[in-house]
């Protein structure tokens, strides 16, 4: 089997991923087919770490847009830490039930059900062979999953931030809305800050920029494409510093 170009990778899933066939939820088949293709690339020997959203059971940002919101920030975005610790509970039961030895650990502490954020421990885990999931973002309101798992990335000592989405890679425009427009292959950050490419917030586009951390955006949705982004392989969007 051939060597994985990276060691260590933080995998941000987003949680539209889990629904499957559903329109509000957790397909748990579809959570099943998710964990089978992270088991695929971990046996190549590659620490994987993941961080998933909360959009299939609370979008937060949705009520917030209104004209007049009915929701406190602070509190919505609390609500959706909670939605990726289901999230991630969701998916350490399929990685283990495949075999695949998980470990949940949550910035919002609840010792019941998952360790507390440890940078060492965690760190333990992925030397250990163990997936490590990080939930509930970075436990602090106004920041998303994706900046809670470029942060992660940095921490961990990651090698590649793996940003799984529903598209092939990063798009001048929106593909499903006009699919003439092309795919860019690779972009560097300052590209894709001042193109305000939407494909991943700007926090955390700049926490990798300062730390010189490659991202790579594929399609979560093609199978194999988490083993072939683990290998380098021509997969999706990469943005590196040039």
């Amino acid at each position: 089997m051939a060597k994985p170009k990276y060691k260590r990778v933080v995998l941000k899933l987003s949680g539209e991923a889990f629904l499957g066939k559903l329109s509000h939820g957790i397909d748990l088949t579809a959570v099943s087919g998710i964990a089978r293709e992270i088991i695929s690339a971990r046996k190549l020997g590659t620490g994987i770490a993941i961080v998933i959203g909360g959009g299939n059971l609370w979008r937060g940002r949705e009520i917030l847009t209104n004209k007049e919101p009915i929701l406190d920030r602070v509190t919505a975005d609390y609500m959706g830490m909670l939605a990726t610790i289901i999230n991630a509970l969701a998916l350490q039961d399929a990685l283990e039930k495949l075999g695949q030895p998980t470990r949940v650990q949550s910035a919002v502490e609840m010792e019941k059900i998952a360790e507390p954020f440890i940078r060492r421990r965690a760190v333990r885990h992925l030397e250990k062979g163990r997936v490590v999931i990080f939930a509930g973002g970075t436990g602090n309101p106004y920041f998303t999953t994706d900046t809670a798992a470029a942060l992660r990335a940095i921490e961990i000592n990651a090698q590649v931030f793996l940003k799984a989405t529903k598209v092939e890679g990063v798009y001048p425009a929106d593909p499903f809305k006009n699919p003439n427009v092309k795919k860019y292959d690779r972009l560097t950050y300052m590209q894709a800050l001042r193109k305000r490419l939407e494909i991943i917030d700007t926090a955390a586009l700049s926490l990798c920029m300062d730390n010189h951390l490659p991202i790579i955006v594929f399609n979560l949705f093609k199978k194999g494409n988490i083993l072939k982004a683990v290998k380098d392989e021509k997969v999706g969007t990469l943005i590196t510093g040039g």
